[in-house]
């Protein structure tokens, strides 16, 4: 390494430092504006078969956004009859998890209990034991109306910006490409940010459709267990499947809870056995043969990503992890092959085909 490049260390350091922390303390505006980024890409085959029918852009990016509202609005109306009736139950469910928890609590203190005893039998010096607490249950309330006021006009800003950004950028996306290619420090034209934007909303909704299925039988399966709330455990399954690794394991240990709560005995562990099962089987077989394998994605960035953006943004960083890693590996092998071919070298530019990180 020489040393002008040693010496620039210190400054990319201090740039990337600089980058995360923008990220973070703007996260109210950057996380809307960079998901409506990551659904535009994945919604830009909509707005293309309508332009070659001859439609305005205008129209084909407000009927790929008016699709994109309806769906979700559709999405509320079939659950809203389920999350009304949890809600409702949201008290009795809560204090038969305080009870559980409070059963682990004592078991846990009537083990300290003993262990302080038996080293101080062993001991010389007397030591005091443990006590077991106040007798008292520590009170976690759950959200008011109060709280909900107050998010209320964050969270509608929020779906401002994102609901202005989507439609803007299906409107203008590519006159976006053409500024950047037309940029001299960036090898890439227009031709391999669509093809990359191809790829990307290829990848995303074929997962979709993996996951949506994936859900479906989530839900059947936990009817047949007789499990409460089934539909709304299956679309919890459905959107936790987009986060790779994280989401599975945080849908299983909420599905072990729920089991605990609705069965007695060996079958609390039932749900949460079949569904670890059931997402082995996805994770292993059915995405590989569905996506293929032609791209694969080292997991331990997959990991990376999803920890950064988690840490970041939340959920919304957990959602636009996996995209916003696809897109850039597409485009940082396009931009090499683009340098490979200017600089000479013998070399011909494919399309990328993805591939899951799942298993």
């Amino acid at each position: 390494m020489s040393r002008s490049r040693v010496a620039s260390l210190p400054v990319w350091f201090l740039a990337a430092f600089a980058v995360v922390a923008a990220l973070k303390l703007a996260s109210a505006i950057l996380a809307p504006i960079l998901l409506a980024l990551v659904m535009g890409v994945v919604l830009s085959p909509v707005t293309r078969r309508i332009d070659r029918l001859g439609a305005p852009r205008a129209l084909s990016a407000f009927f790929a956004l008016f699709a994109s509202i309806l769906f979700l609005l559709t999405l509320f109306v079939l659950l809203e009859p389920v999350l009304s009736n949890a809600i409702r139950r949201a008290p009795i469910i809560w204090e038969e998890l305080r009870e559980i928890v409070s059963n682990v609590r004592y078991a846990l203190r009537g083990l300290d209990q003993v262990t302080a005893e038996v080293a101080t039998a062993l001991s010389d010096t007397p030591q005091a034991v443990p006590e077991s607490g106040n007798g008292g249950e520590d009170e976690i309330a759950l959200p008011s109306i109060t709280d909900a006021l107050f998010l209320a006009p964050g969270f509608a800003a929020a779906v401002m910006i994102f609901v202005g950004t989507l439609y803007f950028f299906l409107l203008a996306r590519r006159e976006v490409y053409d500024w950047i290619s037309s940029s001299r420090d960036v090898p890439l034209s227009t031709a391999d940010m669509l093809e990359a934007e191809r790829e990307v909303s290829r990848y995303f909704l074929t997962i979709s459709v993996i996951n949506g299925c994936f859900g479906l039988l989530v839900t059947g399966v936990l009817l047949l267990l007789g499990m409460p709330y089934a539909p709304l455990w299956g679309f919890v399954a459905f959107l936790m499947n987009f986060i790779l690794y994280l989401g599975p394991a945080v849908f299983a240990l909420a599905l072990l809870l729920g089991g605990l709560v609705a069965f007695d005995g060996p079958m609390s562990f039932a749900p949460a056995a079949v569904y670890l099962l059931m997402n082995m089987t996805e994770g292993q077989f059915a995405t590989p043969a569905l996506v293929g394998r032609q791209m694969s994605v080292n997991p331990l960035m997959v990991f990376l990503s999803l920890v950064c953006w988690l840490w970041l943004w939340g959920p919304v960083g957990g959602v636009i992890a996996i995209p916003l890693l696809v897109w850039g590996m597409v485009l940082f092998k396009r931009s090499r092959a683009a340098q490979t071919t200017s600089s000479g070298t013998p070399g011909k530019l494919r399309p990328n085909r993805l591939a899951g990180a799942k298993g």
